[in-house]
C-alpha cells in the first residue's frame, strides 16, 4: 500500500480489511487440530498476538468461548476452548510456547482472567490499549488504532454476539481473526511512539504491574451494585433488593444465563417498592417499565423472594450504607473539610498540568482515587505512601513533587464562575 498523503489523516484513506490475508482458518476443536497448531506455533517467531471472545450479556459464566492466536510465520489459529476439557495438557503446552516470548493483548485485563482459566498465562506483556493511552493517542479502541496507525478499518458488527453459539457462523470467525490480524504491526507502532517520547519504560512497569497484579478479592455485598440504588431510602425495601439479587444470582449460576437476562435490575427496583404478592400484582408493577415474558419465567421463585424479604425482623435488614473505607464524596470537603478540600483542588490541578505537558491522560498519569487518598491523609511521605497505595515508580517520580506541594496549601483555587446561560443565548 502507497504511503498516505501527510495531509490527509490516515483513517479517511483507510483500507476495509475484509479477510485475514491467509484466509479465515478454520476452527480448531480436536487434539490432533490443536497439536498441528502447536507446532506451527513453535516454529514461528516474535511476539503472540492473542484475543478471547466471551459471551458476555448472554451467559453467567464470563469464560472464554474462543481464543485467537497469531505468530509471524506460526499461523493464525481459532481454538474453541470449549471443546476440550480443562486442566488439559495441549493447554498446557500452549501455555509454555506463549512463555516463550511476549504476549501481545488489547485491553488485557478484560481477557486476562478467562484465558487463566483455561491455563494460559502469559509472562511478558504488551497491551495496545493501554500502551497507546499512554503513548497520548486519542483513540485507543482496536478499531480506531488499526485506522489511524495502519491504515485498515476494522468493522465490529459482531461484537456483541453471543459466542457461546455452535456451530460459530464463519463470518464472526473473520471478525474473530481479524482481531488479530494485524495486532502485532500495531504493537510496533505504538512501541514506537512510546520509545520516541521517552515513554517505553513507564508502559512496561504497566504492563508488569497487570502480569503481577493478584485476583480480585471478592467484592462484599454485591448486590449493592444493582443499577439505581441510589433511588432506594427505605431500608426494607433494601432488604427485598438484597433477597432478589441473591436469588436470580443462584438461577443465573445454575442454569449459566446473565442474570439481566433473567430479571433486570430496573424490575429487581420496581418488585422491591411495589412488593407484589401475586403475578397479577407483578405484571401491574412493572407495567410501567415495560415487562419481559422471561421475567416471568421464574415468578414463583420472585415472590418467594419478595415474601423473605417482607418478613425479615427490621434489626436484620441491611443497613443503608455499607460498611466500607471509602472516603467521604467529595462534594462535601468544601464544607466539612475545608484544608483536605484545599489539597485536592491544588493536587488535580497540578496533576492535570503535568498530563497536558506529557500528553497523557491524568489517570493514567495517577488513580485520582490515590490522589484522593494522598490529600485527605496528608502524609509525611508522599512517595512511600504511592508505593503503598500500588503507584508504579514512574508515576511516583512524577507526580510526588506536585502532590507535596499541593498539601502546603490553605486555600482552595477558586472556582470558575457560572455561566449565565440566560444572558449568553439572549434571553431576558
Amino acid at each position: 500500500m502507497e504511503a498516505p498523503d501527510d495531509d490527509v489523516p490516515v483513517e479517511n484513506l483507510a483500507h476495509p480489511l475484509l479477510e485475514p490475508a491467509g484466509g479465515t482458518p478454520q476452527i480448531i476443536s480436536t487434539d490432533a487440530q490443536l497439536t498441528d497448531a502447536l507446532v506451527q506455533l513453535e516454529s514461528g517467531v516474535g511476539p503472540f498476538a492473542v484475543d478471547a471472545e466471551r459471551a458476555s450479556g448472554y451467559k453467567y459464566n464470563p469464560r472464554a468461548y474462543l481464543i485467537q492466536v497469531k505468530r509471524t510465520n506460526g499461523g493464525l489459529h481459532l481454538i474453541d476452548p470449549v471443546a476440550f476439557n480443562h486442566p488439559h495438557a495441549l493447554f498446557d503446552r500452549l501455555n509454555n510456547i506463549l512463555a516463550t516470548d511476549e504476549v501481545i493483548l488489547h485491553a488485557s485485563t478484560q481477557d486476562l482472567p478467562c484465558l487463566r482459566d483455561v491455563g494460559l498465562n502469559p509472562t511478558r506483556l504488551f497491551d495496545t490499549e493501554l500502551g497507546g493511552r499512554i503513548a497520548g493517542l486519542p483513540r485507543v479502541g482496536l478499531g480506531p488504532l488499526v485506522e489511524t496507525q495502519l491504515g485498515f478499518s476494522l468493522a465490529k458488527e459482531h461484537s456483541a454476539v453471543d459466542w457461546s453459539t455452535r456451530p460459530l457462523p464463519h463470518e464472526w470467525l473473520t471478525y474473530a481473526a481479524l482481531d488479530v490480524e494485524l495486532l502485532v504491526e500495531l504493537r510496533e507502532k505504538i512501541s514506537a511512539s512510546l520509545e520516541s517520547q521517552g515513554k517505553l519504560d513507564w508502559a512496561r512497569e504497566e504492563f508488569a504491574a497487570i502480569v503481577n497484579a493478584p485476583p480480585s478479592p471478592a467484592r462484599k455485598d454485591p448486590w449493592r451494585r444493582t443499577s439505581g440504588m441510589h433511588k432506594i431510602k427505605k431500608r426494607n425495601q433494601l432488604a427485598i433488593i438484597k433477597s432478589l439479587w441473591h436469588v436470580r444470582d443462584d438461577l443465573a449460576r445454575e442454569s449459566d444465563i446473565a442474570p439481566g437476562k433473567l430479571l433486570s435490575d430496573a424490575a429487581i427496583l420496581e418488585l422491591a417498592v411495589g412488593a407484589p404478592t401475586n403475578r397479577k400484582e407483578m405484571e401491574k408493577v412493572l407495567r410501567p417499565i415495560g415487562m419481559r415474558a422471561r421475567w416471568f419465567e421464574n415468578t414463583d421463585a420472585w415472590l418467594r423472594a419478595i415474601t423473605d424479604g417482607v418478613a425479615l425482623p427490621e434489626d436484620q435488614w441491611p443497613e443503608s450504607r455499607a460498611a466500607t473505607d471509602a472516603l467521604p464524596p467529595v462534594k462535601i470537603w468544601r464544607d466539612k473539610f475545608p484544608t483536605k478540600y484545599a489539597h485536592l483542588s491544588h493536587a488535580r490541578a497540578r496533576v492535570d498540568e503535568q498530563a497536558q505537558k506529557l500528553s497523557i491522560p491524568s489517570e493514567n498519569l495517577i488513580s485520582p482515587e490515590f490522589v484522593r487518598r494522598i490529600c485527605w491523609n496528608a502524609p509525611a511521605n508522599v512517595s512511600e505512601a504511592l508505593a503503598a497505595l500500588g503507584a508504579r515508580p514512574w508515576q511516583i517520580a512524577i507526580v510526588t513533587p506536585e502532590l507535596t506541594k499541593a498539601l502546603l496549601e490553605k486555600q482552595p483555587l477558586p472556582t470558575p464562575p457560572e455561566v449565565d446561560e440566560s444572558a449568553s443565548s439572549g434571553q431576558v
